[in-house]
């Protein structure tokens, strides 16, 4: 009978990744390693906060190796992986080649363009870290080169922020700008008033938060007009360019444009299906089986953002992280239950609800049948973030910050960073 350690190849370090290292880590026998391209964990809904100054980078985001050093089973690798080797069971990467005896990807997603992938110089997305603090150089940047100029279109076009999308990373955005332009910034200029910026919010459906209940996404929409954001439903973006973008027939001047309107998953998720066989679904993600396994008796698991897995009501599960986090404790179960002989448990996906926060004491939950909007909402969305932010350290100085940010409206990280010097 082999007594080696059974090698576990994670790929990824997000959520989901982060959760089955430390899921299997308590299992003996087994040697896990986690490759991941970036050395640190990122949380990802607090993501908006860097890009609208709120937060510093370091305050959302830990080393991987701090995260996962007290398991003496793990090893972390910074690597980017490629492809992968069915015949070696290898995983490929940018620096070597890892051996697995089980495989988890939960390699995530990034924004989509909708085949339109040169609007992404133009409009950024918001996945990382050099994302959120690119839109951050653009946004200050925009207010910064508004006060020195002095043809008053030119200037309105400068005081114009188009957001593209009206999910909750796109409500988050809008109305952190409209925020910090009516408050944070009120002081800081003598020749413009930052009061009268324009904050655009551009959704291609019906309603904002499609994914929310209906009296929710009305609630939202109310208060974000309350802070002065112009809601476009209905409306999709044609074109973009370096002076704004086209709705149409009609262009609208804006300077700095923001893109959160789709998601794509890795496409470390076809090479899966081509290496190992399985189907893709209509936006590129592996369907795997109610066991998060991909096809029977693989040994290779795909949680997180990337997967395909259907929920208690028959349709995907969303790209949350308490998704994430639940599926990376199953593989743990799994991976368990697969080296003992016993047959592999199904996913079951417990809802936590979701929430959006929309600005200063406004925020809209839903847990079940159970919906919030107002203060309570807020509160409760600032709690349960901070619970989830991973340290110590990081949740004492995130806490720290939002109350010095609540009680004197001002924002510490107004860092303007040119990325290309």
């Amino acid at each position: 009978m082999e007594d080696r350690a059974k090698r576990i190849i994670i790929v990824g370090g997000g959520f989901a990744g982060l959760q089955a290292a430390k899921s299997l880590a308590d299992q003996d026998n087994l040697q896990i390693t986690v490759i991941d391209r970036r050395n640190h964990h990122l949380f990802q809904p607090l993501l908006y906060q860097v890009a609208t100054a709120g937060l510093s980078p370091a305050e959302i985001a830990t080393p991987i190796r701090s995260v996962l050093d007290q398991y003496q089973n793990v090893n972390v690798v910074l690597d980017e992986v490629l492809d992968f080797d069915p015949v070696q069971r290898d995983v490929i990467g940018q620096a070597g080649r890892y051996p697995f005896d089980f495989l988890v990807v939960a390699a995530g997603a990034g924004h989509s363009y909708f085949g339109r992938n040169e609007w992404a110089g133009l409009a950024p997305g918001l996945k990382t870290l050099e994302q959120a603090t690119e839109i951050r150089r653009r946004i200050l940047l925009a207010f910064e080169k508004a006060e020195m100029e002095s043809d008053p279109e030119r200037q309105k076009a400068l005081l114009t922020f188009a957001v593209v999308g009206g999910g909750p990373t796109g409500i988050e955005v809008a109305g952190a700008i409209a925020e910090i332009s009516r408050y944070t910034l009120e002081k800081d200029f003598r020749r413009i008033d930052p009061s009268r910026t324009r904050v655009l919010l551009i959704e291609a459906g019906p309603r904002i938060l499609a994914s929310f209940h209906e009296e929710l996404s009305r609630r939202a929409a109310r208060d974000l007009e309350k802070m002065g954001v112009q809601i476009w439903t209905s409306t999709r973006v044609t074109d973009i360019g370096e002076e704004g973008v086209r709705l149409g027939a009609e262009f609208i001047q804006a300077r700095t444009v923001i893109w959160a309107a789709g998601v794509e998953p890795s496409v470390l998720g076809k090479k899966l299906v081509e290496r190992f066989g399985g189907e893709l679904d209509r936006v590129g993600r592996p369907i795997v089986q109610s066991t998060l396994e991909l096809g029977s008796e693989t040994g290779i698991f795909v949680i997180g953002d990337l997967a395909h897995v259907l929920g208690p009501k028959g349709l995907p599960l969303p790209g949350l992280a308490p998704v994430a986090m639940q599926a990376g404790r199953h593989v743990a179960r799994a991976i368990g239950a697969r080296l003992v002989g016993r047959p592999l448990p199904v996913f079951s996906y417990i809802d936590k609800g979701q929430m959006a926060t929309i600005g200063r004491k406004r925020a809209v939950m839903q847990w079940g049948d159970i919906r919030l909007g107002g203060y309570i909402a807020w509160l409760m969305w600032l709690l349960i973030h901070i619970y989830y932010l991973i340290g110590f350290k990081n949740r004492i100085f995130v806490f720290f910050e939002w109350a010095w940010s609540y009680i004197t409206l001002r924002r510490g990280a107004r860092l303007i960073l040119d990325s290309h010097r």
